[in-house]
């Protein structure tokens, strides 16, 4: 009778082929951090669908464009292109367990290149839209006063040209206006132009350095670096707030909207389409690169 193999003797010392490999991967995914449930990833990836393009550029831009005539193709394009690549890509993070730059060695290390490429692009849009977040946490502390600043024309910064709209007496508010020597501006605009901005005549001023927007950009600078310092472990909870609370905001304005005078009157030029626009260059210019290279 011939002697077993001393593997099968040793029932806790069996090397199973592969065994030490997938040790190995699981050690990596481990070191490298994991989201703690499936709640935690869809949040995650719900919270980059509604981001300030969506709450502040998409709207003008689909009013600007046609309304109806803009959501067809844009839905379309969606179904077709957005979703498909979403998909994509999202099957190849969950298959090969790596980054957007290290995920393309699986398959062609030629392609490496555009996981570089995606991060440039992120990069460049982290660095605009903090900027934007800065202001709007400007915004939010400025509102913290007995009367909000953008809403009269009694500060130093107003202008002779400071136009307050008496919603009592619209018609004496355009006759004013009408009247005025020079071109009327709302307490809004001054504020936003002449407070927030602080807007120059001209290239050849530079001006000063704004401490109050450069300490909100550091507010915001620091926020993101706590939402990110320990991977998806802290960004699995932030996830919570950041994905839940712009869908809330977005029910408000969408019910403050409807209450608005007028409201009929936009819900129609969005569900009535009109076709003559499907030809307008600028429609299909700004959905295509939308859908395709962001992958919506």
């Amino acid at each position: 009778m011939e002697s077993m193999p001393r593997e099968f003797l040793k029932g806790s010392s069996v090397d199973v082929p592969g065994q030490e490999k997938g040790l190995m991967k699981k050690t990596q995914l481990l070191d490298r951090g994991q989201w703690a449930s499936k709640l935690e990833f869809l949040l995650a990836v719900a919270g980059t669908l509604v981001g300030l393009g969506n709450l502040w550029r998409f709207p003008y831009l689909c009013y600007k464009n046609g309304g109806g005539a803009f959501l067809i193709p844009y839905v379309l394009f969606l179904l077709a292109c957005g979703i498909p690549m979403f998909l994509l890509e999202t099957a190849m993070g969950q298959f090969t367990s790596q980054g957007c730059i290290t995920c393309w060695r699986h398959f062609c290390p030629l392609f490496e290149g555009i996981g570089y490429a995606t991060q440039v692009v992120i990069a460049y849009a982290a660095v605009s839209y903090i900027v934007i977040q800065a202001w709007a946490f400007f915004y939010l502390f400025s509102s913290f006063s007995a009367e909000i600043p953008w809403a009269s024309c009694r500060n130093s910064w107003n202008t002779e040209s400071c136009f307050e709209f008496d919603k009592a007496n619209a018609s004496s508010n355009w006759t004013a206006a009408a009247n005025a020597t020079t071109p009327a501006t709302t307490p809004a605009t001054e504020f936003w132009e002449r407070r927030v901005l602080g807007i120059s005549q001209g290239i050849e001023e530079i001006g000063s350095l704004r401490w109050d927007l450069a300490l909100c950009l550091l507010l915001a600078w620091i926020i993101c670096y706590f939402c990110v310092w320990k991977g998806v472990k802290s960004t699995g909870k932030v996830v919570y707030f950041t994905a839940t609370f712009p869908y809330v905001m977005l029910v408000v304005l969408l019910a403050r909207g409807l209450t608005l005078p007028g409201a009929i009157n936009g819900l129609a030029f969005y569900l009535y389409p009109d076709p003559t626009r499907f030809g307008w260059t600028r429609v299909h210019k700004f959905f295509s690169p939308l859908g395709f290279v962001r992958g919506v």
